[in-house]
């Protein structure tokens, strides 16, 4: 098996990303598939290229540009992730949530997950938000979880809960800020399942999701959760909603990955607002003693 990252290797990556840049971040965003343009939203922003940096993966999907960028988002000092790592890259999943650990060690207390996710819930249309309620983390059920292995207690403990991954007051937030925002549609809610990818659901499986009570399904976001919530990150998380999964063994459409894109594209202006606003909601970070 190969080396896993140790305690070093992230703090080297840490000191590394603090000593290049001013900036201070108290918020990591990780931009999902077609919605890396939240970026372009920063202010005093400064970028590195992931082959630029010590330890980092390098992204290989369309839609995941490869960047980290640091700025102020509506005045708070963010990280955003243009990209994420995903286990069908062929990543072992300790290198899939290396980012969120750096973050932790840089003084980031909270991470807002984004993702493009199919549709299980029929009340669910192309284009709507799903605020993330809970998780079903289906690599997990075979033994693929971030936390197997020694357990280092810099981090967390060796058995952290997640019954309250998703943080309630962000949610409520994300309700009041769609709210000021004058959007019609409804802002969901609902639980998110994570399968490992990069093939597409077939329709057996996703009846077999609808009946475990997920409402969306995608192929990543769970791990770097888990991992975040073990460091004892604040998390917030929301999906889009960019296609819907097929049921019908007669249906003649297909489920593909420019579709998906084409959906972030379209709803990219109103997912900006939506976490711009959302940024001053966000506590203050809590004062060094």
């Amino acid at each position: 098996m190969e080396n896993r990252f140790t305690y070093d290797d992230y703090q080297n990556t840490s000191e590394w990303l603090l000593c290049h840049t001013k900036h201070r971040p108290q918020v990591a965003v990780i931009c999902g598939s077609g919605l890396g343009n939240l970026v372009n939203k920063l202010t005093d922003s400064q970028s590195f290229d992931y082959s630029e940096i010590p330890n980092f993966p390098r992204s290989t999907v369309p839609g995941h540009a490869g960047r980290l960028v640091f700025g102020f988002l509506n005045g708070k000092a963010c990280v955003m992730m243009q990209g994420r790592f995903h286990m069908y890259e062929g990543y072992p999943i300790w290198k899939v949530t290396f980012p969120v650990r750096v973050f932790f060690l840089m003084g980031v207390d909270t991470l807002v997950v984004t993702n493009a996710a199919g549709g299980l819930n029929p009340e669910f249309e192309v284009g709507d938000i799903m605020l993330i309620r809970d998780h079903i983390n289906f690599p997990g059920f075979s033994g693929v979880n971030p936390l197997i292995g020694p357990n280092d207690e810099r981090f967390g403990l060796r058995f952290p809960a997640m019954s309250d991954a998703y943080d309630r007051d962000m949610r409520q937030n994300a309700h009041r800020a769609w709210k000021q925002m004058g959007e019609q549609r409804e802002l969901k809610e609902g639980t998110y399942v994570m399968l490992a990818g990069p093939s597409f659901e077939t329709v057996a499986e996703c009846w077999l999701l609808q009946k475990l009570g997920a409402d969306a399904v995608g192929m990543s976001t769970v791990p770097e959760v888990i991992v975040a919530r073990h460091c004892g990150l604040r998390v917030f998380g929301f999906s889009l909603i960019t296609n819907k999964v097929v049921l019908d063994y007669e249906a003649k459409e297909k489920v593909n990955h420019e579709e998906v894109l084409e959906a972030g594209r379209q709803a990219a202006q109103k997912l900006e607002q939506f976490v711009s606003i959302l940024m001053t909601s966000i506590p203050p970070p809590a004062k060094a003693s």
